[in-house]
């Protein structure tokens, strides 16, 4: 038997006890699927601090393309933010169903484009040519929009960074959707001119993917043009229409992530907004987007969400998570992984079913789309529950809009 000297043990306590303080003095920990720690420093120089706003909403300086009364403090059709996490069972696809006319047509007057009224509503999405070849898995997201919007008021804006006219399934929605469906290449020096970030370096950090191409790009379209962005990796289940009446980011899940709860893949704004306007003076004055910068968007509008507060302007809306991303809640109640077969029991949380009409259908139905978060290598599982309940159903669609006969 080999016996452990106590010195020895109260040596190695203390040692896992400094550690521990350490690591507990320098970082804050935080529980969510997993555990989370950040650093202190940076909470305490990056987060907490509240600087002003940088005027936008002062109605001297506010675009005569935006009206200030309408957007901030206009009537409202519907509500769009609950106000508490919605964790438990199917409460947060029952608050989706309270937000517009679920399983049926909104009415044509929540398509107006709030900036442009005799104009189609804007709807924008990305895709970068030099990643990957748009192809089959890229033309489920232009299935899905087709499929679910009004195609006479509303119109797709397929932003790359690329030349993308001569793709076959671009080609072919082109020639479906004239009136619908454009491409527009992104020129991030032009479309940055008039914002604070119009001289910024930041402008240039091309090798940070996720904060080029995902924060800056959005916010910067959505500055020039209005309208709501989609990321491709989306496939939509129902109108869009209203949500059009608030502008809002997204909560990216259920998890109360105290300095990540936020997030842009599905997000609204009018053309010139302040909200928008504050951000770009917001990302000019804050230190450069940390390497990998997945998170720096998130930060950003909680940053700027909390500004607004302290000045007591309304601020912008924050949807939630199963709106947009239904995949992003607890085991019993976030919609089946997309990628793997159905159970063979055919069910769903609580005992639902995954056939038509039921539990989960019922889900998709109400809520307004699911986001894939990537994973563009993967396939739907034949006869799988996106197979069934959405892909097929797109086409079906398309085929009663009298688009589509004999296009496969």
């Amino acid at each position: 038997m080999t016996r452990v000297r106590p010195v020895f043990v109260f040596v190695l306590l203390a040692a896992a006890s400094s550690l521990c303080f350490a690591v507990y003095y320098l970082y804050e920990p935080h529980l969510h699927v997993d555990l989370v720690f950040y650093d202190r420093h940076w909470v305490a120089t990056e987060i907490h601090p509240i600087s002003p706003l940088s005027g936008c909403f002062d109605p001297d300086h506010v675009s005569p393309l935006y009206n200030l009364t309408d957007a901030l403090y206009g009537k409202k059709q519907f509500e769009v933010q609950a106000g508490v996490p919605m964790r438990m069972g199917m409460d947060c696809y029952a608050f989706a169903g309270t937000v517009g006319f679920p399983e049926t047509q909104s009415p044509r007057s929540s398509y107006i484009d709030i900036d442009h009224p005799s104009e189609r509503a804007q709807f924008h999405t990305y895709w970068r040519t030099d990643l990957a070849p748009l192809g089959s898995r890229q033309e489920y997201m232009f299935k899905s929009f087709f499929a679910t919007q009004d195609i006479h008021r509303s119109r797709l804006v397929l932003w790359s960074n690329g030349d993308l006219s001569q793709n076959t399934i671009v080609r072919k929605y082109m020639r479906l959707f004239p009136d619908s469906f454009t491409l527009r290449i992104v020129d991030i020096p032009e479309l940055a001119q008039g914002t604070a970030m119009e001289y910024s370096e930041l402008l240039h950090l091309h090798d940070d993917l996720a904060w080029v191409d995902g924060d800056l790009i959005r916010l910067l379209v959505l500055w020039n043009y209005g309208g709501m962005w989609i990321d491709m990796d989306t496939l939509l289940t129902r109108d869009l229409a209203p949500l059009l009446e608030h502008e809002f980011v997204t909560q990216w899940d259920c998890y109360d992530k105290i300095y990540q709860s936020l997030n842009g893949a599905l997000m609204h704004f009018r053309q010139h907004s302040p909200y928008l306007c504050e951000a770009f003076h917001l990302m000019s004055t804050s230190s450069p987007p940390r390497s990998p910068s997945t998170d720096w968007g998130a930060i950003l509008y909680l940053r700027l969400w909390r500004r607004l507060l302290a000045e007591s302007i309304p601020p912008f809306k924050i949807i939630p998570f199963c709106f947009s991303d239904p995949l992003a809640c607890r085991l019993d109640n976030s919609v089946p992984d997309p990628f793997t077969p159905d159970r063979p029991d055919g069910q769903w949380a609580g005992g639902q079913g995954l056939e038509e009409n039921g539990g989960l259908d019922r889900a998709l139905k109400r809520i307004f789309g699911v986001h894939l978060h990537n994973r563009w290598d993967q396939l739907f599982p034949q006869d799988g529950w996106v197979d069934r309940l959405l892909l097929r159903r797109y086409d079906q669609r398309l085929r009663e809009k009298g688009v589509m006969r004999g296009e496969w």
